[in-house]
């Protein structure tokens, strides 16, 4: 089993900050690309920011400038610092990450709950 788990969803005020976080646990061999995506209403899913085990990062044009993405591999762990946030960010954001298991040779895509981000404005 694998779960990935989110917190640091929530209200926020126009121009203000997040912190999203998402931990991999399970029975995990090798921990790929994390990333995060996320779906407005009425829209499809997109990527936010991606980062690979060796750090190279890639973000959408979107939120260059304002969102930074992080890993702490020892933790399994991938977070994203939303700043300046705007209306246009509201949404849920999923986390994703390419893995794996002991027993596999190849890996999958696991994916989170998703933790929904609302600007108050």
């Amino acid at each position: 089993q694998v779960q990935l788990v989110e917190s640091g969803g929530g209200l926020v005020q126009p121009g203000g900050s997040l912190r999203l976080s998402c931990a991999a646990s399970g029975s995990i061999n090798s921990l790929y690309v994390m990333g995060w995506y996320r779906q407005a209403p009425g829209k499809q899913r997109e990527l936010v920011a991606a980062i690979s085990g060796g750090d190279t990062t890639t973000y959408a044009d979107s939120v260059k400038g304002r969102f930074t993405i992080s890993r702490d591999n020892a933790k399994n762990t991938v977070y994203l610092q939303m700043n300046h946030l705007k209306p246009k960010d509201t949404a849920v954001y999923y986390c994703n990450a390419r893995l794996r298991r002991p027993t596999m040779t190849f890996a999958l895509d696991y994916w989170g709950q998703g933790t929904q981000v609302t600007d108050s404005s």
